[in-house]
């Protein structure tokens, strides 16, 4: 089959093509002929090398966590998937790539498309993971930084639908989109205290950091303290006393499904920009880059 592999650590022109062996489903497992491959920022951190010494990579390896595609085959002891479902889910195996494993895995709906359906796996369960680590609910003021890309973008919408109000930080192309979330947008840049301060003059009540570019001593002052700031991005979080949420593996096949309905029926709006498989390392290069706004796909067969 086709895939994308790196066989040693650097940059994105360590991507490239490979016909490799059709992956085999062992028990619990369904192999999922890919339609669309999900790419996330840490797809770039494991390919460069820099989480080497907390997360090994064996090599040669096949990036990509998450997937939306056709089940092909089932592993022993699988019963609430057939041969011929439309999923979308977490892939064991690497999703850049024309067939994956996959454990976890839900219904797609049909009126969601491939490319739509793999922008909510990851973004999803890490919005949610972390508005609940924040306790966010109806009434409070939720700063979020840099919200455009594919997390804040659920986030945005999922604190909203609780009630909260949201001010989201992003640069200046993205002020728009944000807004048209539901968020008060405002830029990241210097003087973002008194901004913020000037839009929620009676103070924020939780923030979340998805940017991961020194902003968490500006959250600091707007709290007026530690609690209740949490950031999935900036490493130097606990020398601060800041909490650092890493990828779960409390993933929930029902909630991934509610989502994927409520993506559906328009209900949560999703953005993606899509690359075929072989411009993977063009599309790594763009997440690198930052400024992402919503999510990067790639286009599988």
């Amino acid at each position: 089959m086709r895939a994308i592999v790196f066989d040693q650590f650097g940059s994105p022109d360590v991507l490239h093509e490979a016909d490799i062996e059709v992956p085999q489903p062992g028990p619990g497992q369904v192999r999922v002929r890919v339609k669309a491959a999900g790419l996330n920022a840490l797809d770039g951190k494991i390919r460069s090398g820099m989480l080497e010494a907390v997360r090994p990579t064996p090599l040669p390896a096949v990036p990509g966590g998450e997937l939306a595609g056709v089940v092909d085959a089932l592993g022993e002891g699988v019963s609430d998937v057939q041969v011929g479902d439309e999923v979308l889910g977490w892939s064991d195996t690497g999703s850049y790539a024309q067939y994956a494993l996959a454990t976890t895995v839900a219904p797609k709906p049909a009126g969601l498309d491939w490319q739509h359906a793999v922008a909510l796996p990851v973004a999803g369960e890490t919005a949610e993971r972390v508005l609940n680590l924040l306790g966010v609910t109806a009434g409070e003021t939720v700063l979020m930084h840099g919200a455009s890309g594919a997390v804040g973008t659920l986030a945005v919408q999922l604190a909203t639908a609780r009630g909260a109000r949201v001010i989201a930080t992003a640069g200046p192309a993205n002020q728009d989109y944000l807004t048209s979330l539901g968020a008060t947008a405002t830029v990241y840049a210097d003087g973002l205290v008194e901004r913020v301060q000037a839009l929620a003059p009676d103070g924020v009540d939780a923030v979340f950091d998805l940017a991961g570019k020194g902003a968490l001593e500006d959250s600091i002052t707007l709290r007026g303290g530690t609690d209740r700031i949490v950031t999935i991005a900036d490493f130097g979080a606990r020398r601060l006393g800041i909490t650092f949420s890493q990828g779960s593996q409390e993933r929930s096949t029902a909630r991934l499904a509610a989502l994927a309905q409520d993506a559906a029926v328009g209900k949560l709006v999703t953005t993606v920009t899509a690359y075929p498989l072989d411009q993977a390392a063009t599309a790594q290069q763009v997440s690198d880059a930052g400024h992402v706004r919503g999510k990067l796909v790639l286009t599988v067969g």
